[in-house]
């Protein structure tokens, strides 16, 4: 199943670039290196998930057994600390929501992160880029425990348009960021 599924989508794919034509072509020539197999990767994760496009744009993490949500988050602000990036707030929706219905509700918070600077050369490089502002880590509670989901931020470094220097490295160290607090954050790691 699984090959015959790989030949299809490079089949798919180079039907789409047939029906395309040269705008297709000319776009491809544009992007960054390894974008089509970080599109593949995305396409993998959307099966995956029987469709579901939040499957194929996120990463995550479940937290290892013992960690608890306030040493996560304790964990999260250390790394954004030690790698220059700003707490820039904390959304605790499952306390909201508990204030309003007088109910205990499963854990649901939501950490944002930025690098200023970063954040505004993506945003004059692309404007499109201010709706994926702030980095954001959300914590979810869940029968089998707490998870981390972030976005992929692969997405943003690999599969676009190329990014000029030192924009490019600057993407990277926030995506790297970003990478640790999550492998950090779901084990405890300070």
């Amino acid at each position: 199943m699984r090959k015959s599924f790989t030949w299809l989508k490079w089949a798919v794919l180079a039907s789409s670039i047939w029906l395309t034509g040269c705008g297709t072509i000319s776009t491809m020539g544009k992007l960054e290196t390894g974008a089509a197999a970080e599109a593949g990767r995305m396409w993998d994760r959307w099966v995956e998930g029987e469709g579901d496009i939040a499957v194929a744009t996120t990463w995550e993490r479940k937290v290892k057994k013992g960690v608890t949500a306030q040493e996560v988050e304790q964990v999260l602000k250390q790394v954004a600390t030690e790698r220059n990036m700003r707490d820039v707030g904390t959304l605790p929706l499952s306390k909201e929501l508990e204030a309003r219905s007088g109910k205990k509700e499963k854990l649901l918070t939501v950490y944002s992160f930025c690098s200023p600077l970063t954040a505004r050369k993506m945003v004059d490089f692309s404007p499109h880029m201010a709706a994926y502002l702030p980095c954001r880590i959300s914590m979810v509670e869940k029968e089998d425990g707490l998870w981390l989901y972030t976005l992929n931020m692969d997405m943003m470094v690999k599969m676009g348009r190329k990014l000029p220097s030192p924009l490019k490295e600057e993407a990277q160290a926030v995506r790297d960021t970003i990478w640790e607090m999550m492998e950090r954050g779901h084990k405890g790691e300070f």
